[in-house]
């Protein structure tokens, strides 16, 4: 239950709504307790019994039941000396209609309460969860598959809502309503009561091993839910790829494999599930027989003094727990799903923040002289990725990384920004570890272009001005003229307000390229991360998007993954990586007068 109270923690900001709930279930009680307690009476009424009549005077007020009571037969037994006896049938039934009516109203107040609280309880779950996925490092997204993520802030979170947060209201509301009932039929017949309450210790245990079974099998669902939906996103994302390579075949047989899975397991839940209210139910009913066969048994032997009306009252409350016992014993069975996906929720939440920002962060708004590498090393599962890298970037300079792929040239790139932390050595920005900045300003400083164009299915204007909430339409067309992007955009069906499709599909390649060199451009940032972005394209488009490159690196300091070694050929200082070593460095003419490794590389891309 330890994850149930941790879940229940969500609501806190909420608990203003519990005394108000808390007010409405007191009464949707009392009311359905009196509206039952009437059948004695009623029996009283038509069955001419006596007992009314024992009440001749009011009583004087005292706040208690017995008051109550007896004020109800005075007036019951005034009523019957005055007029006809039908005339009280239907007092009594028009009492009773209005304790329904009370009944149902609290029961409706109590339950939009509940639902206030339901549905902000939930909603600051995922939105807790997309903030964790907005600001882990990338360190976190290398260890997770995409569609668990996706499947635990929707498929989970909404099993959360309808489980847990369900079962909320039933785990508050009716043991509540069973407590009050068990308080009446020990008023009316303890002996009785004593001895139904063996039966109920075996139904808890039945009902408790259901729940462990099925909260295992719940754990095995919810990772094959988390499996379909990585396979669906894999599928759609390289559709491309299945068809040039025929295996729709091969990746179907793939997908029916885990959803057979899926479907079995779920089969099997739903079943063990379903069979809890059956179950509850038949057991609940179980012990009213008993009641009516030992109750009858010491009314006819004369060992109870219970009346006939009230024995049918004792059986009708008694039949009045069933549904609040069964509502319990199905919300602590589904309750265990709910547990599972709260378990997958809070292992994400407690997730450490491997990029962590110190209280004291120090703000920086400007880059001065220079980035210097000093002696950094970085691993990465326990596998060393850069060993001992010493580099010095001035400011105004461009610096080219090149090597082969699995080099370290990218994950070199991601530590100036912080997506990782150094294992070894540190980053200075001016002279300033960049784990004193704060990592908001440290970002401000940089823009990133990266090889794979990385846009948003929203309109070409707001993918230039990505990350800003207020928009400069003629600064971003600005920055799209210096991109070479402006006349695509500008013969687009709604030009700068055209949705370009998720990742932007409904570009081309090229017009992608130039698009995030815009947004680059928009940013103006005085530091330049890019994983070069002309590798992929055709020469016309290389020859647009380089030119781009080249306006948006002036005046700037870059950092440049090279892929193509002739884009490079004017670096300030070229860095040849080799299994996460520098092994070279210099300009591009004195690399290649050395006739080592960069040679070879130039030699292989026959660069001239």
């Amino acid at each position: 239950m330890k994850i149930f109270f941790r879940l229940l923690q969500f609501s806190k900001p909420y608990r203003h709504y519990i005394p108000e709930y808390c007010i409405y279930i007191f009464f949707y009680i009392i009311f359905g307790l009196l509206n039952f307690a009437l059948i004695i009476p009623l029996l009283d009424v038509l069955f001419e019994t006596k007992k009314q009549a024992l009440v001749t005077s009011l009583p004087p007020f005292h706040l208690s039941a017995e008051y109550f009571k007896a004020a109800f037969y005075y007036n019951l037994n005034y009523y019957i000396q005055t007029t006809s006896k039908i005339s009280v049938l239907a007092y009594v039934c028009a009492v009773m209609l209005l304790f329904v009516f009370l009944k149902n109203l609290f029961g409706f107040l109590s339950q939009k309460v509940l639902t206030r609280m339901r549905v902000n309880l939930v909603k600051r779950i995922r939105e807790d969860l997309f903030y964790r996925y907005s600001t882990q490092s990338l360190q976190f997204f290398h260890t997770q598959k995409k569609g668990n993520l996706l499947s635990i802030i929707s498929n989970d979170v909404g099993e959360i809502e309808t489980t847990v947060v369900s079962a909320i209201q039933t785990l508050f509301r009716d043991p509540l309503v069973v407590i009050a009932t068990f308080a009446f039929l020990f008023y009316l017949s303890p002996q009785l009561t004593f001895f139904t309450l063996v039966f109920f210790p075996v139904s808890g245990l039945i009902i408790s091993s259901i729940s462990k079974r099925l909260r295992k099998k719940s754990h095995l669902g919810q990772s094959l839910f988390g499996t379909i939906l990585n396979l669906s996103e894999e599928t759609i994302s390289g559709i491309r790829i299945i068809k040039g390579f025929n295996a729709e075949d091969f990746i179907n047989r793939k997908f029916l494999t885990e959803s057979d899975k899926l479907a079995r397991t779920t089969k099997s839940i739903t079943n063990q599930r379903e069979l809890a209210s059956p179950l509850s139910e038949f057991l609940g009913v179980t012990v009213i027989v008993v009641i009516i066969i030992y109750g009858g048994y010491l009314i006819l032997e004369g060992r109870s003094n219970m009346t006939a009306s009230s024995f049918i009252a004792y059986i009708g409350f008694y039949y009045q727990i069933i549904n609040p016992v069964k509502n319990i014993s199905v919300a602590i069975t589904n309750l265990q799903r709910g547990l599972v996906a709260g378990e997958r929720v809070l292992n994400i939440l407690d997730e450490p923040q491997r990029i962590k920002e110190k209280e004291n962060a120090l703000p920086v708004h400007a880059f001065n002289h220079s980035i210097h590498l000093k002696n950094i090393g970085f691993s990465y599962m326990h596998e060393n990725v850069l060993h001992n890298i010493d580099l010095t970037i001035a400011k105004g300079k461009m610096i080219a990384l090149v090597g082969e792929s699995g080099a370290g040239k990218s994950t070199l790139a991601d530590l100036v920004p912080r997506f990782y932390d150094v294992t070894e050595g540190t980053i200075l920005l001016d002279d300033t570890d960049i784990r004193d900045l704060k990592v908001h300003d440290l970002r401000s400083l940089m823009a990133i272009v990266s090889q794979e164009a990385i846009l948003f299915n929203d309109s070409v204007l707001n993918n230039i001005t990505f990350g800003n909430t207020i928009i400069d339409r003629e600064k971003a067309i600005a920055a799209a003229k210096a991109a070479n992007a402006h006349n695509f955009i500008a013969e687009l069906e709604e030009g700068y307000d055209t949705m370009i499709g998720d990742r932007g599909m409904r570009l081309s390649g090229g017009q992608r390229q130039r698009l995030t060199i815009a947004r680059a451009i928009y940013k103006n940032a005085p530091i330049l991360i890019m994983d070069e972005a002309t590798s992929a394209l055709d020469t016309e488009s290389e020859r647009l998007v380089q030119d781009a490159i080249n306006k948006m690196m002036e005046n700037r300091t870059s950092i440049v993954i090279a892929h193509r070694l002739s884009t490079i050929r004017h670096a300030d200082e070229i860095i040849v990586l080799q299994k996460g070593v520098i092994v070279e460095r210099g300009t591009h003419e004195q690399l290649l007068d050395k006739k080592g490794y960069y040679y070879k590389l130039v030699q292989m891309q026959e660069v001239k």
